[in-house]
């Protein structure tokens, strides 16, 4: 594959792969097939359908709840996906005498252009896989033969001259077409990236508390997708819009609990509280600072400062300035403080300079 061999390493060098080290650590593996798998002859690319049942982005209209991406709404894909790939592997290796190796998103495999190769699909403008049966909502997994298969043909790009999906972009992630900055990008920003997250992109979050779905919901190729029909794969009736009020009050075993067998869980709940706390502050709901508030004294610095931006949205000066002198000038962590004194010119002297997102 060697426009992947050219244009994966231009990638991490322009840094667009923000803070995910594992994308640069092994990209000799992701690259190529056989640096990874020396035995390997074969690749086959298979998809899951996991379409939605309603729109999206009529999530983003409800402030007060949280809108969690439609992959993340239901059981873990991996385990679901992983499971018929064993399948379908061992038969394949009875078949053909030879072994297999599969992976679902737990290996160095550049699952998107060698599903665009196999001809299941191609890589949109927004660097997602499209199917024309299936729009661009196929969780994608891969099965490594050692066996010689015959190949089918790769699938032409039919974006034509649509653009909908990088206009639709809350935050400009596509520096060009089929090029993502994921240090722009609100699913990396949300799921991926730790600690605070750049001033620059909060306001711009909105309601989203776990990814988000909007380059993917307005593409016209949906037309012809259909709601995921494997029953493992249902979405949750409590994760389609859940109040923020309640998520802001979960401690460890709560959050554990509450997203067990999903993909949440894997972010952990000071990542995961972080975000609800953006989206508090974005809800122009009064009424949800107190929740914040009662956050400004959690163990995890990423989570007040996160509070305090919140307090900062929703209170009135004179209020934040009783939270200040109640919490602020005790504070020892150094992005805790900086987030207390960005929030007035009264407590602004001397305080560092707000991190700047990537140009």
């Amino acid at each position: 594959m060697p426009a992947l061999r050219e244009h994966l390493p231009a990638w991490l060098v322009a840094g667009h792969h923000g803070t995910m080290d594992w994308m640069e650590a092994r990209a000799d593996q992701r690259a190529d097939p056989l640096v990874l798998w020396p035995e390997a002859r074969s690749v086959l690319m298979l998809g899951m359908n996991a379409g939605p049942q309603t729109d999206p982005l009529a999530l983003l209209a409800l402030k007060d709840r949280g809108a969690i991406a439609t992959y993340a709404q239901r059981r873990d894909y991996h385990e679901v996906v992983k499971g018929k790939l064993k399948e379908l592997g061992g038969f394949l290796s009875a078949r053909s005498g030879r072994p297999v190796k599969v992976f679902c998103d737990t290996a160095p495999v550049m699952e998107k252009p060698l599903a665009q190769a196999s001809g299941l699909g191609w890589q949109g403008k927004h660097t997602v896989l499209v199917s024309r049966a299936h729009g661009n909502w196929l969780m994608l997994g891969a099965i490594f033969s050692a066996a010689e298969l015959e190949p089918d043909p790769p699938e032409g790009d039919h974006c034509g001259s649509c653009r909908r999906c990088l206009d639709a972009c809350p935050t400009d992630a596509f520096p060009a077409p089929y090029r993502l900055d994921a240090r722009r990008c609100l699913s990396y920003l949300t799921i991926e990236h730790p600690g605070p997250i750049p001033a620059a992109y909060r306001a711009k979050i909105g309601n989203r508390i776990f990814g988000c779905d909007d380059c993917l919901a307005v593409c016209p190729w949906n037309k012809f997708a259909g709601a995921a029909r494997e029953m493992r794969m249902a979405a949750r009736a409590d994760l389609a819009a859940p109040p923020l009020k309640d998520l802001a009050r979960l401690d460890e075993a709560a959050f554990r609990a509450r997203f067990a067998g999903t993909p949440i869980k894997r972010t952990g709940r000071d990542r995961f509280l972080r975000n609800v706390l953006i989206a508090i502050g974005n809800s122009d709901t009064p009424a949800l600072a107190d929740e914040a508030a009662r956050c400004l004294t959690d163990p995890d610095p990423t989570v007040r400062g996160a509070a305090i931006w919140a307090c900062g949205r929703l209170l009135p000066a004179a209020d934040l300035a009783r939270l200040f002198d109640a919490h602020g000038r005790d504070e020892t962590d150094p992005h805790v403080r900086a987030e207390w004194h960005a929030l007035g010119p009264t407590r602004g002297e001397g305080a560092p300079a707000p991190e700047n997102p990537p140009a």
